[in-house]
């Protein structure tokens, strides 16, 4: 039985707490999970970290695989997940029902909070929404940037943030909280998710077989209840 590295972004934590203690029962084999954002994983990767199990989005395991670092066999799309935002429990729904609604909240809050740009795919986004709407200057001191898994879901908690802008997957069962709607369509980020083993792995099978439990379509309703949509036909 082997143990299984697997460097992951945060969208998914919740879904791969819920199912991997029946693989580990149902395998043998052991998981150990490394979350962190984007940027930061890319860091660890090309530091010479090893893992046996990539978990991104697809264009960046596209990438991975294209420089002979992922395998093609054994990749699997998880999910997709958008943008959505996330006030304090009971706090009051903000207008979110298109991109000048959203605009106008940010300018009526006395925090906004989203991960830095850069670090992760929603916090860039989020960045060049500010910039789109013309509303640096104006946010300027409000906005602050700290990744959900790493205290942005507490300063909404708290009260410090009045809006998050996340993943929903990292925000959507989290106790204080409430997710008041998502992006509308037009200004929308979705993240597709995906899984593979890296070339350096030394136990692939069992990689593989991490990722095809994960994917197995039994498992749709935890995916679901997690935050992500299932994959496009």
């Amino acid at each position: 039985m082997a143990t299984i590295k697997v460097m992951s972004g945060g969208a998914p934590k919740e879904v791969f707490a819920a199912l991997t203690p029946e693989f580990e029962r149902r395998s043998g084999h052991r998981v150990e999970f490394s979350y962190a954002v984007m940027s930061a994983l890319r860091d660890r990767l090309a530091a010479g970290e090893i893992a046996d199990v990539l978990v991104m989005p697809t264009n960046l395991l596209d990438g991975y695989q294209q420089s002979g670092a992922l395998r093609a066999q054994g990749r699997a799309v998880l999910g997709r997940v958008g943008v959505g935002a996330v006030v304090r429990a009971g706090a009051p729904r903000p207008d979110l029902s298109t991109p000048d609604a959203v605009k106008q909240t940010m300018l009526a809050s006395r925090a906004v909070v989203f991960a830095t740009p850069g670090a992760t795919p929603s916090g860039t986004h989020m960045g060049k929404l500010v910039e789109q709407f013309g509303i640096a200057e104006a946010m300027a001191g409000r906005i602050l940037h700290r990744p959900a898994l790493q205290g942005g879901v507490q300063l909404v908690a708290s009260g410090e943030a009045e809006i998050g802008f996340y993943p929903k997957s990292e925000v959507v069962n989290i106790e204080g909280l409430s997710l008041a709607g998502a992006l509308p369509d037009d200004i929308q980020l979705t993240t597709v998710y995906g899984a593979g083993v890296t070339a350096a792995s030394a136990a692939p099978e069992a990689g593989s077989a991490f990722i095809a439990f994960m994917g197995d379509p039994a498992h749709r309703p935890i995916w679901d209840h997690g935050g992500f949509d299932p994959p496009a036909a």
